[in-house]
């Protein structure tokens, strides 16, 4: 019983979501190291043959191996993966109620999603602080806030089936099968982002999700 009410919760109706979206549209996406435009008029100068170390190539090099990441570093990207699975939870309502090797491996996690889903904005608080105090915050490595940044972006993207479900609806027929098909990809796609994302940094490594990361890159600068 308790496991469905978890399940079965709604999202309000003005999500953290849709507030990322305003958030991103006032960002720079572009690196800091980027130049201001060139004037009119310079001498042409001959390209340099070494080649260019950039800011992207380093994280790649430093963030690979088992010593790339000190242990806060890895546990803290570990953690945030959590996040976007505890927000689309209720995706998995078709999946986990149906097959109890699901049951089984959500039951440890009860607990935690039972204080996630406790309060309407708890989401939206621990949006504030990722974005705000994690990825905003020079003084986390990169890893970290690329981490914590790839995690806001996959809970953003739960965006799109919400408003679906909340434009359709559907509850019966070809469109109630096509809805429990929908969050149970969902669902299975935010289960493998949380295995893959955290095994992944608590190995030093960095995970990098489809369409999401190049998302993530262009924010954490």
């Amino acid at each position: 019983m308790a496991m469905n009410n978890l399940l079965f919760t709604t999202s309000p109706v003005v999500s953290h979501k849709q507030l990322f979206c305003i958030f991103s549209s006032l960002s720079i996406h572009r690196p800091s190291y980027y130049s201001p435009s060139p004037p009119a008029l310079h001498f042409p100068t001959l390209p340099s043959r070494k080649s260019r170390i950039t800011r992207r190539s380093i994280f790649t090099a430093q963030s690979k191996g088992s010593n790339s990441a000190d242990a806060p570093d890895r546990l803290i990207s570990a953690i945030t993966y959590f996040y976007p699975f505890f927000d689309g939870i209720q995706y998995g309502k078709y999946v986990i109620t149906q097959f109890t090797p699901f049951q089984t491996l959500i039951q440890p996690l009860i607990p935690a999603i039972r204080v996630f889903k406790s309060f309407p904005f708890n989401g939206f608080l621990v949006f504030l602080t990722l974005y705000f105090v994690v990825v905003r915050n020079r003084n986390f490595s990169r890893y970290v806030r690329f981490n914590t940044m790839q995690a806001i972006v996959l809970d953003v993207l739960l965006i799109f089936p919400d408003l679906l479900e909340r434009t359709f609806n559907p509850r019966d027929g070809v469109g109630l099968e096509f809805m429990m098909s929908l969050d149970s990809t969902v669902f299975l796609f935010l289960l493998v982002s949380l295995i893959y994302g955290t095994s992944s940094c608590l190995l030093g490594q960095i995970p990098r999700l489809p369409i999401v990361a190049e998302a993530a890159d262009r924010q954490v600068l």
